[in-house]
């Protein structure tokens, strides 16, 4: 799913969450894509030169909606 020269982050929030946090993704302008595993379980990948804008937003959402950030892992 990740390919070389990506990073991804995984950030669970609940269900009723995942279209604005998809919604809040597609507008920072090709940054990362969102995968559901299952529910509110998401991955997002980005090209490893915006890793730390990826983090940053990661951040932000997970104060926001009160999510639950996995530690950094990359592909």
């Amino acid at each position: 799913m990740i390919g070389e020269g990506m990073v991804s982050r995984r950030l669970v929030v609940r269900a009723k969450d995942v279209a604005f946090l998809k919604g809040v993704v597609e507008a920072h302008d090709g940054l990362a894509q969102v995968f559901a595993e299952s529910g509110g379980d998401l991955t997002l990948a980005s090209p490893a030169d915006r890793e730390a804008e990826l983090d940053e937003l990661v951040r932000d959402l997970a104060l926001e909606l009160s999510g639950i950030l996995a530690a950094p892992n990359d592909s």
